[in-house]
């Protein structure tokens, strides 16, 4: 066992879902605001530790079914890089390196990122031992995962979320975790490997499907956020619409990259290494910053 492998039981490159923890400062117009966006910045550090914890303890519970996984069996435990042992001490340090970094924040703000990063914990540690077992229901849990990143990024600095932020989030974390589940049903359908137990309840009509339901009705969300009076009072806009090409235009290729290229296996490593979304991303986020900055 070497420092390496520890670090990659850790699954560094998924702390980017952690920056949902900064949408309430971006939305809500306060990047700018140094103070809060540092105290932003620690609930994202805490929701880093917390979220790897879980990744420890997934890596614990599911070691055999990894081993039979053609991706999976290269974790660290799975591979027998790391023991289960080394794994359960590194939960243990990092379950509590997120709540001493809560303990950063004000002593009123620290009780309720605290609480809800526990919440997190104890979910997804519900998610890994049970409910991941339930075809939907897997799907619902992990997309409360992100809206309660975006709970702690708000609770955090005492910025007051908007229906809006809480629903597009909702919404987007349920379009990829369904898109990522094509893959699984992808694998299972040409290996009979099941990735999941629950994999049986899920085919490729069900979660196309769902994948075109859910894209169409975030992107009916994401207009009727930019055009909604609250939101142009708000910002001081009355030209939020025109990002909303950006949206559509990353949402279609992330169909693309899930029903043609069948390759959304890890939505982390299509934002990484796909430069269509990575310019859609980054065209949204400096035209929706020109917006509301300028």
């Amino acid at each position: 066992m070497d420092m390496k492998s520890l670090f990659q039981l850790m699954r560094p490159q998924q702390w980017v879902k952690n920056g949902f923890v900064l949408l309430p400062f971006f939305f809500g117009g306060q990047m700018t605001n140094l103070p809060l966006v540092a105290n932003g910045l620690v609930a994202m550090v805490a929701f880093c530790m917390i979220a790897s914890a879980v990744y420890c303890f997934n890596d614990i519970h599911d070691v055999e079914a990894d081993r039979q996984h053609p991706k999976k069996c290269h974790r660290p435990v799975a591979s027998g890089a790391v023991s289960k042992r080394a794994a359960c001490a590194m939960m243990a340090v990092l379950v509590v390196l997120a709540l001493l970094a809560t303990a950063l924040l004000p002593s009123h703000r620290a009780v309720a990122v605290g609480g809800v990063i526990m919440t997190y914990f104890v979910l997804n540690i519900a998610y890994c031992m049970r409910l991941k077992r339930y075809a939907i229901v897997d799907i619902f849990i992990i997309s409360i995962g992100f809206v309660l990143r975006v709970l702690a990024g708000g609770l955090s600095t005492g910025i007051v979320l908007s229906q809006w932020i809480v629903l597009m989030t909702f919404l987007l974390a349920l379009f990829l975790a369904f898109a990522k589940r094509r893959d699984d049903v992808v694998i299972y359908d040409s290996t009979h490997v099941k990735a999941r137990a629950n994999i049986a309840r899920y085919n490729l009509n069900f979660i196309n499907q769902a994948l075109s339901i859910v894209a169409s009705i975030n992107m009916v969300c994401y207009i009727l956020y930019t055009v909604s009076d609250e939101v142009v009072s708000h910002l001081h806009t009355n030209y939020l619409y025109l990002t909303s090409i950006w949206v559509l235009a990353g949402i279609m290729r992330y169909l693309q990259i899930t029903m043609v290229d069948v390759r959304s296996g890890s939505p982390t490593r299509v934002l990484l290494h796909d430069r269509f979304v990575q310019a859609c991303v980054a065209g949204w986020i400096v035209s929706f910053a020109i917006l509301i900055y300028l």
